[in-house]
């Protein structure tokens, strides 16, 4: 805790502009105790210029949220991301998750108890054995909770994991299987009153996370501790994934020059409105190629983006192969 304390020190004297966001995330915070996340609020409120209005998220899990909420809210948070997954307790078995759906029900009931309305869902896509109809169960009693941002994750099974050792005897779908599941979601969130306003993430009017949005607008932002990125002062870096080498005071690991227009295309295109030629213009003094707004048009037959006097952006087809459709409009043939 002390690292952490000092560390938040030494960023908040070099940053002088009022920030708007916070956010609490990567492992689980809500296993912090009260007394912990409060030194650590103090230490934010005191080294940083926090704007009146400042967004303050933490993730919690919902096994561990009950005594935790209580604590956060007294220390200034106002927003919580709920990692749900599902709302089916033999999904959520499977996926090793030590919470049931009550416990999420129970979390959200408690988080407004506090006065904390602006709460955020995560769902899970592409679990084992799911097909639509469990999926349209989960989505249905998710939004049943009422939450105002939905983030939506489509399940990777990564080296390493107890769920890689046992991959080939889970029933996973195949990449089809997860399009419609991800376009059947999209609709059905849209239909609930949701606004798809970037890749992975879903919110009622005035609940888009301020933290999700500095990344995919090319902003500025910090992150302290074991892993974390930053872009800050033009430049990409992040700490080491070893606890230890963050607690032995290891300077954080340079990345590389953020911010060039490749970067900023690729980032902006996660988002619904997409590449805005205006807004590119402001960015960079200069107007955008003429040759990424062609390769969009070509592109456009195909329905993964749309093109018009003012943007691109991609549909919600476009949105689950972006990576590879933004290689297309950047790629210069080099």
């Amino acid at each position: 805790m002390e690292k952490l304390l000092l560390e938040i020190k030494k960023w908040g004297v070099r940053t002088a502009r009022p920030i708007n966001s916070i956010y609490f995330g990567g492992g689980t915070p809500s296993l912090l105790s009260g007394n912990e996340i409060q030194a650590i609020m103090s230490a934010i409120k005191n080294n940083f210029n926090l704007s009146s209005d400042c967004e303050i998220t933490c993730e919690v899990n919902p096994n561990s949220a009950q005594n935790f909420l209580r604590y956060a809210v007294l220390a200034g948070v106002n927003r919580i991301s709920v990692g749900i997954q599902s709302a089916n307790d033999k999904e959520l078995k499977t996926l090793g998750r030590l919470h049931s759906f009550e416990d999420a029900e129970k979390t959200f009931k408690t988080a407004r108890s506090l006065g904390i309305e602006n709460l955020s869902a995560d769902i899970m896509l592409g679990l084992p054995g799911a097909n639509i109809a469990d999926l349209k169960a989960s989505i249905d009693k998710i939004v049943a909770l009422s939450p105002k941002h939905i983030s939506a994750y489509i399940l990777k099974v990564e080296e390493n994991t107890p769920f890689f050792k046992m991959k080939d005897n889970l029933c996973l779908p195949n990449d089809d299987d997860i399009a419609e599941q991800y376009l059947f979601l999209c609709d059905t969130l849209k239909n609930a009153g949701f606004e798809h306003y970037e890749i992975s993430n879903f919110a009622l009017e005035s609940y888009q996370s301020r933290h999700n949005n500095k990344y995919w607008q090319c902003d500025e932002y910090i992150g302290i501790g074991p892993s974390a990125h930053s872009f800050f002062e033009g430049k990409r870096f992040y700490y080491s994934n070893s606890l230890g080498d963050f607690l032995e005071g290891n300077e954080p690991i340079f990345d590389c020059n953020g911010g060039d227009s490749e970067e900023y295309i690729m980032l902006r295109l996660r988002l619904s409105k997409g590449l805005v030629f205006k807004e590119y213009i402001d960015f960079f003094n200069e107007d955008l190629d003429e040759a990424i707004i062609n390769r969009a048009k070509a592109l456009e037959k195909s329905g993964l983006l749309k093109v018009d006097a003012d943007r691109i952006y991609l549909t919600d087809q476009g949105m689950l192969v972006s990576n590879a459709v933004i290689l297309n409009l950047v790629d210069t043939g080099v």
